[in-house]
């Protein structure tokens, strides 16, 4: 692979919603750019981009990958990411590393819930994008009912410079409105268009917009205004600059159109990328923490080199592999950086350059460029390497929490033994998986953004390292309480040949504010208990407690206070005590109306408008309490408290109910009263389990 300075290159984000055609489209661009000798498709398995085993048997993109193209002595870097609401993070974080971003929009659908979704990333990174009306070759396909709905949704600064000829099975061609030139292709073909008059029944919409384009590229700077007044349009050459700048500021955002599936104006959308996509010389100057420090500083190769990791893909043979981004200097082979994080030395034994699954070798990379590098010791996403001692650091993404979490438990011994370590890789790679212990439930949990991004993880850890484990949902961590008041004694008495046991103490028991735990508390005078035996009394509390009285749920938000008693000179003792505490303190449930509190969630729905309805009425019949809605262009935002128990199998159904058009997040809030009927159902299920595991110890 040729070595590009950073002005050569273009760092382009693929991004659009799920089945929009991105991976479609970055494989046409491949194949018309000769980096592969046919057209690769999705459906086929066979995509440089798509090359992940789950990826491929589920026909959608998990994970972001690289893909490189040479044109127009130009490097284009093209980032192909996911547009599954569950795995649409991972677009996010791709971002970082690119200059420009790719919105691609489906010609059938138009502006969906994830495109407005990545276009908000892009706002968040003040990042120049392009519109691509992809699929204008399938039935129903409509450009101008689509241009329509990306200028409702983002404005008028959403500008056509192209036009295609022909709907549908007849499209054929495109019409550029910069260079008002018409391109005819083969359906199909290399990609390639050859040049044909403007169809006349195409001459004067495309006339129309080119005037469009013109004015709104004039109003962009002073100078061509001056000029568009003066000669009523504006030379050729003062559009490309003008275009490219606006473009390159974040003003106009062109929109442009074609097939990747038939191959139809890719060399148009490759031209495009070479001229007007903005450089990462040409980015905005990048913001990073010197120290306690906040400085911004431009992209050059006349500084230190410093570069950023993006991504981590951990493999079963090459181990893990780092995808980085340079933002200053020249990387080369064998350099020695320092991760800001750790202050560990990272050797770059083998710089390469990702195209899909392959690592092509390289001398050196420039400011700019996207890069990878195998076996480094201690680096991992979010992570920073550069000179020692530079105490420099670039921005890291915070990624929301999991919103659902799955029980795991190795199938075998064997797989026992081996599911932390496998587990641990993945989590290398993935920020968006927690695994850990439910200290409640004792249980180990997976969580994820949905079932089947946990579902992918449960293949992986079986295909890459041979471990098997078992999913199943997670226990409701229920807890118990009291609503009443009681005093209450508790005695232990037990004779035997030597010395007996007796304890005896009084308590008073009472409901506390919830959230406030457990409290004890010490009201005895006079020595009627001796002063040693009042921990042996908390203790014996805090023990029966945590077993519960209902349904086996650790007690909380309660209060015990001991106040009087009696012991015996010969036969009292620590365990004594303990002994008459866990019987008051079963005498005490007995008679303080002892209920189930349930975890309830936040949680934020965000569909399209039509489906407003449904999703509230579902909520409701969900015990949830609807706590807001706002609107955002075509998608309603709905908050809502929901008990967790009705949010185990929410994912799927709101994929059931919206088409895969909605995601959700959740996250604790606090814990409130089971009602009784469902309570009841509670217990029973818990005492059922209890009896079943007493006839497994018989």
């Amino acid at each position: 692979m040729k070595v590009y300075e950073g002005k050569d290159i273009r760092n382009v984000g693929v991004v659009g919603h799920l089945h929009c055609g991105k991976t479609m489209l970055t494989s046409a661009l491949l194949y018309t750019a000769g980096a592969v000798n046919r057209l690769l498709r999705p459906d086929e398995g066979n995509t440089v981009t798509d090359f992940d085993d789950e990826e491929i048997a589920r026909k959608l993109t998990i994970s972001t990958s690289v893909g490189i193209a040479e044109w127009e002595k130009c490097k284009i870097n093209l980032l192909d990411t996911p547009g599954f609401s569950i795995f649409i993070e991972d677009a996010r974080a791709a971002l970082q590393a690119a200059d420009s971003a790719l919105i691609v929009v489906d010609g059938v659908n138009g502006v969906e819930v994830m495109t407005e979704k990545v276009h908000s990333f892009t706002d968040e990174f003040h990042m120049p994008h392009t519109f691509f009306i992809n699929k204008l070759d399938r039935e129903r396909a409509d450009f101008e009912r689509t241009l329509e709905n990306i200028q409702e949704v983002f404005g008028r600064t959403s500008i056509p410079i192209q036009l295609p000829i022909g709907i549908e099975r007849a499209f054929r061609g495109i019409v550029d409105l910069l260079a008002m030139k018409a391109y005819e292709y083969t359906p199909g073909g290399n990609g390639k268009g050859r040049e044909i008059p403007i169809p006349t029944v195409m001459m004067e919409p495309a006339k129309e917009g080119h005037n469009r384009l013109v004015e709104i590229v004039a109003e962009g700077k002073d100078e061509l205004m001056e000029e568009y007044f003066e000669l009523g349009t504006l030379p050729e050459e003062h559009m490309i600059a003008g275009l490219h700048e606006a473009i390159a500021k974040d003003k106009l955002f062109p929109i442009l159109c074609g097939s990747a599936h038939q191959n139809i104006g890719i060399d148009l959308l490759m031209d495009y990328f070479a001229v007007f996509c903005p450089s990462p010389l040409e980015h905005e100057n990048v913001h990073m923490r010197k120290g306690e420090e906040e400085v911004d500083r431009p992209i050059t190769d006349d500084d230190v080199p410093e570069l950023f990791v993006f991504k981590t893909l951990a493999d079963p043979f090459a181990g893990r592999v780092s995808y980085f981004k340079i933002f200053s200097g020249v990387v080369r082979n064998d350099d020695h950086l320092f991760n800001m994080r750790t202050g560990g030395d990272e050797r770059l034994a083998h710089v390469s350059v990702p195209n899909g699954k392959t690592l092509m070798p390289v001398t050196e990379l420039h400011a700019g460029d996207i890069g990878a590098v195998a076996k480094l010791r201690e680096t991992l996403t979010g992570d920073t390497l550069g000179p020692k001692n530079s105490n420099s650091t670039f921005d890291k993404l915070d990624f929301p929490e999991p919103s659902i979490a799955y029980a795991v438990s190795a199938k075998t011994r064997n797989d026992e033994d081996r599911m932390g370590h496998a587990i641990n890789k993945i989590l290398e790679e993935d920020p968006m998986l927690r695994f850990y212990r439910d200290p409640a439930t004792n249980e180990f949990l997976l969580a994820g953004t949905g079932q089947q991004h946990i579902e992918v993880i449960v293949s992986r850890l079986k295909k890459r390292y041979s471990v098997e484990v078992a999913l199943s949902p997670p226990k409701v961590p229920y807890r118990e309480t009291i609503r009443g008041k009681a005093q209450v004694q508790g005695r232990h008495k037990k004779q035997t040949g030597g010395h007996g046991q007796f304890g005896d103490c009084w308590v008073r028991v009472e409901p506390l504010e919830r959230g406030k735990g457990f409290e004890f508390g010490n009201e005895i005078f006079g020595g009627s208990i001796p002063r040693q035996y009042i921990p042996a009394i908390e203790k014996g509390m805090i023990e029966a407690s945590a077993r519960g009285f209902l349904a086996g749920f650790p007690m909380v938000d309660w209060k015990v206070t001991v106040y009087d008693g009696s012991y015996h000179d010969v036969d009292s003792s620590e365990m004594a005590f303990k002994m008459a505490a866990r019987k008051a303190f079963k005498a005490a449930m007995a008679a303080c109306k002892p209920t189930l509190l349930e975890p309830i969630m936040d949680v934020e729905v965000q569909a399209p408008v039509e489906f407003a309805g449904d999703l509230m009425g579902d909520l409701n019949g969900r015990r949830g309490r609807i706590a807001g809605m706002d609107t955002r262009g075509p998608t309603q935002i709905l908050k809502a408290q929901v008990p967790m128990a009705e949010m185990l199998t929410y994912q799927n159904d709101l994929i059931s109910m919206t088409q895969g058009r909605a995601s959700f997040s959740m996250e604790f809030s606090h814990y409130d009263y089971v009602p009784q009927l469902q309570a009841d159902k509670v217990i029973a299920a818990a005492k059922a389990v209890a009896v079943h595991s007493d006839e497994d110890d018989e």
